[in-house]
């Protein structure tokens, strides 16, 4: 079954008992990572137990694929529900899968796949999302702004916090592109917060200010700078991490985004510095400086060129088979070189 957008972390957290596949895909490689451990742990809290839980890749199964019938079939020697985790799931995975839930093994283990992305013509999705109740197939897109600040105000009340709306659209405004980061740099808010109920603009900043969470601006930083080193440098870094390039895309779309809204402001009337300060979310005090060099180097016609730009690579890391990785670099070096020219 195709799980609905709305329902995909409740499915995740209680899927069906009847459910014995859970496919999870997408661009955010955190959301899937998440919700792939959520999914899991619902059938064995312990996911370090080596009697309930097994993990597979992709290639071992391609490889064998009575090996995975074998696993599923397995009965844990400790008693309780199995899960078998299986990594870097695609389209390579279809056939087995296919063949998988024709004739699924008895008993009630579950298996939890995570994919990276595939789109509606993939065949794995395909066979898991007409399936029916047996499958579910959730889909794991990068959460915009308004999405994530709803997540990190649920996040900070299962903490039993909770949060002003400035400190959390400010997290919101710097978190957004990889669930897994975000959540990370929340449960480290939390614990700063020990022993208090109330989360101010100004413990957002202490925590989170200099985190690894903010280096997803860095190519957009570097790119808008026209900082050529330094947006190889970021780009490197984000890719080996694992970061999809959709999210580093969408991260660099809001920052040139709030950088037009800057130059605008400027365009009527406004001081470089005074724009940035007008900026909602605030930014970060330390690229507060950056942020107002780049505004007197931009026009508003040179904006809107590299937000086409972006825009338009998204697009072609979803409908044409170059590598992705080549397109949003090869887009990155066409806004640093934009930074570049004169006015």
């Amino acid at each position: 079954m195709k799980v609905q957008p709305k329902n995909a972390d409740a499915f995740a957290k209680r899927p069906p008992p009847n459910t014995r596949l859970i496919l999870l895909y997408g661009p955010d490689a955190g959301l899937v990572r998440e919700r792939a451990k959520t999914a899991a742990q619902s059938a064995c809290p312990d996911l370090s137990d080596p009697f309930r839980v097994t993990e597979m890749k992709a290639d071992q199964v391609t490889a064998d694929p009575a090996r995975l019938g074998d696993e599923l079939s397995a009965i844990a020697l400790t008693g309780g529900r199995r899960v078998v985790r299986l990594r870097d799931g695609d389209d390579k995975l279809a056939l087995v899968v296919t063949n998988l839930l024709k004739d699924f093994p008895a008993g009630d283990t579950l298996l939890v796949i995570e994919a990276g992305e595939l789109d509606a013509r993939s065949k794995l999705r395909k066979a898991v999302e007409d399936a029916g109740d047996i499958a579910g197939a959730i889909a794991c897109y990068v959460e915009g702004e308004e999405e994530l600040a709803g997540t990190i105000g649920r996040m900070m009340a299962d903490h039993g916090l909770q949060i002003d709306p400035d400190a959390r659209d400010w997290l919101a405004g710097n978190l957004v592109g990889d669930r897994s980061t975000a959540r990370g740099e929340i449960d480290k808010l939390a614990l700063y917060m020990l022993g208090e109920k109330r989360v101010t603009l100004a413990d957002a900043r202490a925590v989170i200010g200099d985190s690894a969470a903010l280096d997803m601006d860095e190519p957009a930083q570097a790119a808008a700078s026209g900082e050529m080193a330094e947006l190889d440098r970021s780009l490197r870094r984000l890719y080996a991490d694992g970061t999809a390039t959709v999210a580093i895309l969408r991260s660099a779309q809001r920052y040139f985004q709030r950088l037009h809204i800057a130059v605008a402001h400027v365009a009527k009337g406004q001081s470089p510095q005074a724009a940035v300060k007008a900026l909602r979310p605030p930014i970060f005090f330390k690229l507060e400086p950056i942020l107002t060099a780049q505004i007197r180097n931009w026009t508003l016609p040179k904006l809107h060129q590299a937000l086409d730009r972006l825009q338009e690579a998204e697009a072609e890391c979803k409908r044409t088979h170059m590598p992705d990785e080549t397109i949003c670099s090869r887009a990155f070096f066409q806004l640093a070189q934009l930074a570049r020219r004169p006015n």
